[in-house]
């Protein structure tokens, strides 16, 4: 429970006292997670419970990581059909942190990252959280968001044309070697954008273990987390992405065996057709958005790599392999598009 090099006792109760927070007694820091994504801390004092995050130590690009957009969405969808912690500070240009960082208070809860995590549900149980996750999805992608103070957060429109884009100049910015099917597959999407699409908030990295399940009830989410890509765009991305994630080749990314990709959940198609069962929504040209989603996620698994190789890893176990799985995203992609 000692301080880590990106946040220390001393900074955190200063940004704490800042926003209006009494600490009582000495904070006890403990490093969660980090590495694949923002840094996640367990922050204790002798009354309180919170989670602080912040961005990785090196290896960034651009748009990723974006702590004022978590706490933007997460602050706006209190009080919604969407449950998420509720929030407590924020350091948005890490003036006292050093990098930007936000506080929300701890949710009590299981998170199930790995196939043996999961091994904590019956099948039925397994189904019964599914079903309460594709419903948590549509209940996003249904918020009005201009009734709850988003209606400034973007420019939904072109939202899909713009991903394409951003990742191929991500891409420019992380990769460790040269792939000529990225080229290819981005050609490919730009020749096929929708041309219509319906706008809403979206989430931008959605499946279980981004999300806390109630101890006692599979079927009750009690918080959506990670939210630094959140934006206003395209919901089908989303659906798309959470059906992407499925690929076993996944589990180079995390490094582990993902619960996602576990057979105890439903197909990627099943998947696909419970969320437009869910939300009444057409898919539209998805082979498109499968395409998009592989690019995504094949650029975020070279990024990692990418960020491991420059000493932003935080010691994940694996992060260097992660550019493992991209080729396979990328041959994924254009698959689908072909």
């Amino acid at each position: 429970m000692a301080d880590h090099p990106g946040l220390t006792a001393a900074s955190l109760r200063k940004l704490l006292a800042a926003n209006g927070v009494d600490v009582v007694g000495d904070l006890r820091i403990a490093l969660i997670s980090g590495g694949r994504s923002n840094l996640t801390f367990d922050v204790r004092d002798d009354e309180h419970h919170w989670v602080a995050r912040r961005p990785p130590m090196g290896g960034l690009t651009p748009s990723a990581h974006d702590m004022e957009r978590e706490w933007a969405v997460t602050s706006a969808l209190t009080g919604t059909d969407v449950p998420v912690a509720p929030t407590v500070a924020i350091d948005r240009a890490g003036e006292v942190i050093g990098a930007p960082c936000t506080v929300v208070d701890f949710v009590d809860g299981l998170v199930i990252r790995s196939t043996d995590d999961l091994d904590v549900w019956t099948d039925d149980q397994v189904a019964a959280n599914f079903t309460a996750l594709v419903q948590t999805l549509a209940n996003l992608h249904a918020v009005d968001y201009y009734a709850v103070g988003l209606g400034d957060f973007g420019r939904p429109e072109g939202f899909a044309g713009r991903q394409v884009k951003l990742w191929a100049r991500q891409w420019g910015l992380v990769k460790t070697r040269d792939l000529p099917d990225v080229d290819t597959l981005v050609a490919k999407l730009s020749d096929r954008v929708p041309s219509q699409a319906r706008a809403a908030i979206v989430h931008g990295d959605f499946r279980v273990d981004n999300t806390i399940i109630a101890r006692d009830d599979p079927a009750k989410v009690d918080a959506v987390v990670d939210w630094e890509m959140a934006a206003l765009g395209d919901p089908l991305t989303d659906a798309a992405l959470m059906c992407v994630y499925r690929q076993p080749v996944f589990a180079k990314v995390l490094g582990f065996e993902a619960a996602w990709t576990s057979d105890r959940y439903p197909s990627a198609d099943d998947m696909a057709q419970a969320y437009a069962t869910a939300t009444g929504m057409d898919l539209g040209d998805w082979d498109f958005y499968l395409g998009l989603a592989n690019l995504k996620l094949g650029v975020i698994a070279e990024g990692i790599t990418h960020r491991a190789l420059a000493g932003g890893s935080s010691g994940a176990e694996g992060a260097e392999k992660a550019a493992e799985a991209t080729a396979t995203f990328i041959a994924s992609g254009l698959d689908a598009v072909s």
